[in-house]
């Protein structure tokens, strides 16, 4: 047997499929399964899980349209084409990299170039991320949704770059961190903040988008770090419910504010990015009980969930949490915060067989770092920002309208 999850052995393989050796090696021949050399002095071949599940739910599917069609819009077949992001069941690639890896190495400019353009090195022209002076002050009072939201549609009507894309989402980028921070902007449309010598300045004159939030949020370099991490496993993710949005409202011709304003609404649902809200509420309530083995097991009996564990494309356990906790570990290994949050994923996994996802390290990240409320929701619209745009790219690239049909199953007509 293989060790990796991701490969099957030819028997495996074959006896998935329910087909012979020949016509496994058939599929392989016609691209439609993956095939590699395993190592060793065996010279076995492995199949990717991945084709094997997709090849053998076509045939299922082709038994059954109208399961077909219910399943390719909930973790079904691929629905639409993308060159953005691979998800392999262990982690996530971005354009062939892994997202993991370029957490670590890699500047929130340089992840938004390659998921925009394919290259790392996009150099946005000085004005990339000016936003004319007044925009940024405006409804404070509000939630950061509506008050991104609000901030975009006003922006959108004064942006002469709208039709450079990849322009107009670095100034979005910009726009969504003075939203989560309440920066204003001087009169040459800048950050009102004062610049920092790194990898990004040069894009925009003035400061990074992972530094602007950890000034207003009180972090030093580790929490830079972090945050920047943090901004960039959030990314992009496939066609979740708010790229698809974001990749429909594109199709249909709008501008990338109208994208990212489409993307919001959809990320602050409590199944999608604002369960991260969630996930702090669960985590106060757990704070102030004296055993959090017992506070998980009481949850349980009362019939409420455990918000921030588990993830359908990633059996073995989102590696998004994974890196961040991992880097929480390393870094705040003396935080109460922390113990704190080790100890929830603990007992919840224990009770759930579950792992934590992305959900529960981003409210992980803001106890221990001790960010604002609402910070996670923050941090992933801002990251996943970056995904919108890229799908918006593809989409507009496409000239395509997508406009996929419903099954009716009301009252039938009646026909006289």
């Amino acid at each position: 047997m293989m060790n990796q999850t991701s490969w099957m052995t030819a028997a495996e393989a074959a006896g998935r499929l329910g087909v012979s050796r020949p016509t496994l090696y058939a599929y392989v021949s016609r691209g439609l399964l993956r095939s590699q050399a395993t190592p060793g002095p065996s010279r076995a071949r492995g199949y990717s899980r991945e084709d094997v599940e997709r090849l053998r739910r076509r045939t299922e599917e082709r038994r059954d349209p109208d399961k077909a069609a219910a399943r390719a819009l909930h973790w079904g077949v691929p629905v639409l084409e993308s060159a953005i992001t691979l998800i392999d069941g262990h982690t996530l690639f971005y354009r062939g990299h892994d997202a993991r890896v370029l957490a670590e190495s890699r500047s929130v400019q340089e992840v938004a170039s390659l998921v925009w353009t394919g290259t790392f090195d996009t150099v946005w022209p000085a004005g990339a991320s000016r936003v004319p002076a007044g925009i940024v002050r405006g409804r404070e009072d509000l939630p950061f949704v509506p008050r991104a939201q609000s901030l975009l549609a006003r922006a959108s009507a004064t942006d002469t770059t709208a039709g450079r894309i990849a322009h107009a989402g670095w100034r979005i980028l910009h726009l969504l961190t003075a939203a989560a921070t309440g920066s204003t902007v001087r009169q040459d449309g800048r950050f009102s903040n004062r610049p920092y010598n790194y990898r990004e300045h040069a894009a925009g004159g003035g400061e990074t988008i992972d530094r602007a939030l950890a000034r207003a949020w009180g972090q030093k370099e580790r929490g830079i770090d972090l945050l920047r991490a943090a901004l960039i496993l959030c990314a992009d993710h496939e066609l979740n419910v708010s790229s698809f949005t974001a990749r429909s409202v594109a199709s249909a011709g709008s501008s990338p504010y109208a994208v990212v304003i489409a993307g919001l609404a959809a990320l602050e649902g409590t199944r999608h990015g604002g369960a991260g809200a969630r996930v702090e509420s669960m985590l106060a309530t757990m704070r102030r009980a004296r055993s959090v083995k017992d506070a998980v097991a009481a949850r349980l009996r009362r019939g409420e969930p455990i918000d921030g564990f588990g993830h359908p494309l990633y059996p073995a356990g989102d590696p998004r949490a994974v890196m961040l906790l991992g880097q929480l570990r390393q870094w705040y290994s003396r935080s109460p915060e922390l113990t704190f949050v080790l100890d929830v994923a603990d007992a919840a996994s224990s009770a759930l067989a579950e792992r934590p996802n992305l959900d529960f390290a981003l409210a992980a990240l803001g106890r221990v770092l001790r960010l604002p409320a609402g910070a996670p929701l923050m941090l992933f619209a801002i990251g996943r920002t970056i995904g919108w745009i890229g799908h918006a790219i593809e989409q507009y690239a496409t000239g395509q309208l997508i406009r996929p049909r419903a099954k009716y199953v009301g009252v039938v007509p009646t026909v006289s």
